[in-house]
């Protein structure tokens, strides 16, 4: 396992902006004068604590330019409040979006932070009408506020998980909307999409084949990428990440699973270009 104390070697972001936006993110900046892809997403498609993401390695495959534009703990949130980045996305020949929990943007029941969309902000009304007993004063994320909700009485836990994923749904045909024609949905988790997810067993949270089936007419193509077992193997000692981080970096994926990413979406993406 790679361990590092504070301060020792550790991935170079290489952090920068494109466009009106004033997001940072994962560079060396790419130059978008160009045809090239942007890929959107969260901390699996920033790549920490990775030295080559998968989208730097669909770009020397490729060829061609490649904007990370991911954002730890982003989810279409983040997108659709930054008009200067959508843009950006907006000009790309074609988009990859990968795909992010349901839990993670603004909804009927609470709000998010709108840069760390894992950060619980405040219940509204209906929450706390939902869930009287319940004290949110000392959650901070919004897998923990779930997590509270379910243990505190399932059958109206139920009743926010359905409202999150229709909320899921709606934000993004919302953010695909804001896209080139041509786009790809990238799903980045240990295991394929269950048919149906109702409960926190799997990330990401909430979502199953019945959500990603709705979004099939609005994109080109779904790439299922789940890691095979020599990467999920792999992925304690092909990190690099301080002592102090090794729960953060158990939930992410290794250099191996970026690769095997990349050799699934680069002939997609070659067939769209």
């Amino acid at each position: 396992m790679m361990l590092l104390d504070a301060g020792a070697r550790a991935p170079d972001y290489f952090p920068c902006c494109y466009g009106a936006s004033k997001a940072v993110f994962r560079g060396p900046r790419r130059d978008l004068s160009r045809p090239y892809v942007a890929m959107l997403g969260g901390s699996p498609t920033f790549g920490k604590y990775v030295d080559q993401p998968y989208p730097a390695l669909v770009e020397q495959a490729m060829s061609c330019p490649v904007a990370n534009l991911a954002a730890q703990n982003a989810g279409p949130d983040f997108y659709l409040s930054d008009s200067g980045v959508l843009e950006v996305a907006r000009r790309a020949r074609v988009a990859v979006v990968q795909i992010s929990g349901a839990e993670a943007m603004s909804n009927p029941f609470y709000r998010v932070h709108s840069r760390r969309n894992d950060r619980f902000l405040a219940a509204t009304p209906a929450l706390r009408g939902l869930f009287p007993e319940a004290d949110f004063t000392e959650i901070h994320f919004t897998r923990h506020l779930l997590q509270v909700l379910l243990r505190t009485d399932a059958g109206r836990f139920a009743h926010v998980a359905r409202a999150l994923q229709d909320n899921w749904l709606k934000k993004m045909r919302r953010l695909l909307a804001c896209l080139p024609a041509r786009k790809v949905l990238l799903w980045l988790a240990d295991t394929p999409p269950p048919d149906r997810s109702d409960g926190l067993e799997s990330a990401p949270l909430l979502i199953d084949l019945r959500l990603i089936d709705a979004l099939r007419s609005d994109v080109s193509a779904v790439v299922i990428a789940s890691p095979s077992p020599r990467a999920r193997a792999m992925a304690p000692f092909d990190m690099t990440y301080p002592e102090t981080e090794v729960a953060q970096a158990a939930c992410l994926p290794g250099a191996a699973t970026h690769a095997e990413v990349a050799e699934r979406l680069s002939p997609v993406l070659r067939g769209l270009l």
